[in-house]
């Protein structure tokens, strides 16, 4: 999210009119987004086609190719000769989440603007800017759960992002406390979170398109891709979240309690982080990196991904529920 509101700011005073491109609503400004999982040759056309087509109103023209990671070897094929001799008028953006799938030969051509992640310090200070009324605990532990994203600050201070993860901070210490523990139910837990920013984000798409003139496809399009994307986002932040409470029940049990991100849950996790559980939880929080990690590689399916999920940190934190 932070590298798509810069490329729109960059874009914004290119054009000299930061209102209309935020809309995406600039005669001089081109967005290009996957349609589906990719980005395909037919598309990168139709950007080649309008590419010669002079300014309306700027003395520019900006072409975004938005998730240019998803760009396929045909469409990436296609771009390059526009890259290496764009018109004297053209600017192109590309804005890739990972440069591992694009060929060398399209980050070679482009000059690169590489996003890191923000402190914790940066973070902390614009949560406490955004949210005054939160105590410095709570204050801190969302600055530690963000992981130096601002897009995840949004979320986490939206109305009912403390509800969710409530219910996903129960789902995490039920897989060791509770006798019943159903991978299945936890597994929908999670599903049912994705499903509920997936809904709002489809939602503000939806709003976003009245203020756009776009064919009844591409809108339709449009609000699908929000919503895959949110529903995709919010799972790789559960993911990070079990991870870290995982974690967190390590260094309490070690006595390093100052390096536990969940800080307004000390007492809770000085209760669960028992040394018996070490070992447990440290496997429980390596296996929800691994899932994450593949999430992130493969286009998975996300129920079953969870569900085997729960049943392995199950089987790693069942024997410290006996011990204990």
């Amino acid at each position: 999210m932070g590298k798509r509101r810069a490329a729109l700011g960059f874009a914004g005073e290119l054009l000299g009119d930061e209102g209309r491109v935020e809309r995406l609503a600039h005669p001089d400004l081109y967005v290009v987004e996957p349609l589906g999982d990719q980005i395909r040759i037919d598309e990168i056309r139709e950007l080649r086609h309008d590419l010669h087509m002079r300014p309306f109103e700027a003395d520019r023209r900006v072409y975004l190719i938005f998730g240019a990671h998803s760009l396929n070897d045909e469409a990436a094929d296609a771009l390059l000769k526009d890259l290496e001799e764009p018109p004297p008028y053209a600017v192109i953006v590309l804005v890739a989440d990972d440069l591992g799938p694009l060929p060398e030969t399209i980050p070679s051509r482009c000059q690169l603007v590489p996003f890191r992640r923000l402190s914790e310090k940066t973070i902390r200070e614009e949560v406490a800017s955004r949210a005054p009324a939160l105590s410095e605990q709570e204050q801190t532990t969302l600055a530690r759960v963000a992981g130096g994203r601002l897009d995840r600050v949004d979320r986490m201070l939206d109305p009912q992002a403390a509800k969710r993860r409530d219910a996903l901070l129960e789902v995490a210490r039920s897989v060791y406390s509770d006798p019943e523990f159903d991978p299945a139910a936890a597994s929908g837990v999670l599903m049912g979170i994705a499903a509920d920013r997936a809904g709002e984000a489809r939602t503000a798409a939806l709003e976003e398109n009245e203020q756009i003139d776009l064919p009844a496809k591409e809108a339709e399009q449009r609000v699908r891709r929000a919503g895959r994307g949110a529903e995709r986002e919010e799972l790789m932040l559960c993911l990070d979240e079990l991870s870290s409470w995982y974690r967190d029940l390590v260094v309490v049990a070690l006595g390093a309690e100052k390096a536990a991100v969940h800080v307004d849950r000390l007492e809770q996790l000085r209760e669960d982080g028992v040394r018996e559980r070490v070992a447990g939880a440290e496997a429980a929080a390596e296996t929800v990196r691994a899932t994450w990690r593949l999430f992130e590689e493969y286009q998975l399916q996300a129920g079953l991904m969870l569900e085997a999920l729960f049943v392995k940190l199950r089987r790693e934190l069942a024997g410290a529920v006996t011990a204990v």
